[in-house]
């Protein structure tokens, strides 16, 4: 019976916690108390790779997923503190990538977890709609009651709501019934099959890394598990580039300035901030910004890729950062 007192912790842990509370309780408590959980893989394609995470202990600031690509080359992805998942594009069929997750305060690495996985193979068609008539036909012939709820699913019209230079916006709607999932599929500039991999709650979608004064053809499925059940399409030509109108638009304000001074007072009281930069990475860099005085009703990043072409983001007015990838 005596020495029952040293197997219970409790003593050395108390006087663990009172060491902690005396010496330095600010710097040790929060890294100790943020915890990251599983990372989970929550959708493949033969070019994406969908994860999810838990925080189940504490909170960090931004996390960063650390991966190499095809050619070996290291990428890191910001991720801000409140997402939960992410979807990484751009990735190549049947090859097997490790993704590390990073927690991070400020910037210190407080947590991370790891996890592998082998993106789908590569598609044989990027339609493959005269496979899946035949298919859908066979069903209706040998198990209609099982046909029933997908066919009461409908996909509505795959709208464009809005068009730059390397991105398109589409918005779609579902009349009838609900899809698990989308996906939406087209050709990059160089020919190859993309798929998007969409959540079934979203009903609209922005594909980012376009070429300017192309046409692309979009095709957005329905699914229903893994299987496809309707698709819609579209049509839609990127925007020209644009080039950076700097010398005359300041000629401009000039002139504005010397020629009706009363019309300029409303834009004189909207004014940008300075332009700070929150976060680098070797492919991405995020920048912040402020509105001292005044509102915007939208912002446009512009800058030049590294072949040197005019690169232009559009941005909401009422947002104050952005991560250029």
């Amino acid at each position: 019976a005596a020495e029952e007192p040293e197997e219970l912790p409790l003593p050395s842990e108390e006087q663990k916690h009172e060491k902690l509370q005396t010496e330095a309780p600010p710097s040790d408590a929060p890294p100790a108390q943020s915890v990251l959980g599983e990372l989970r893989i929550s959708s493949v394609t033969p070019e994406s790779v969908g994860m999810q995470w838990s925080v189940p202990e504490g909170s960090f600031d931004s996390f960063t997923l650390q991966y190499r690509d095809a050619q070996g080359q290291p990428q890191a992805l910001p991720i801000d503190g409140e997402s939960r998942s992410v979807t990484v594009p751009g990735l190549s069929p049947s090859r097997r990538y490790r993704f590390h997750l990073y927690g991070l305060r400020g910037r210190k690495k407080i947590d991370h977890v790891s996890t592998d996985v082998m993106t789908a193979a590569a598609e044989p068609e990027e339609l493959p709609l005269s496979s899946e008539k035949p298919q859908h036909e066979k069903h209706q012939t040998e198990s209609p009651a099982s046909e029933a709820v997908p066919a009461q699913v409908v996909l509505g019209e795959l709208r464009i709501s809005s068009v730059t230079p390397e991105s398109v916006g589409m918005q779609w709607s579902v009349p009838k019934g609900s899809f698990d999932s989308f996906t939406l599929q087209y050709r990059d500039a160089q020919g190859q099959p993309q798929a998007l991999p969409i959540d079934g709650e979203s009903r609209s979608v922005t594909v980012p890394g376009l070429s300017p004064s192309r046409r692309y053809r979009f095709h957005l499925y329905g699914l229903r598990g893994r299987k496809k059940i309707d698709h819609v399409s579209t049509e839609a030509v990127t925007e020209e580039p644009e080039e950076f109108p700097l010398p005359s638009e300041e000629q401009k304000h000039q002139k504005l300035h010397t020629e009706a001074p009363p019309s300029e007072a409303p834009l004189a009281q909207a004014m940008l901030g300075e332009l700070k930069v929150s976060s680098v990475s070797s492919n991405s860099v995020g920048l912040q910004w402020s509105v001292p005085q005044g509102s915007f009703d939208s912002f446009t990043l512009q800058y030049r890729d590294a072949q040197g072409q005019p690169q232009a983001l559009p941005i909401d007015g009422e947002s104050r950062s952005v991560t250029v990838p």
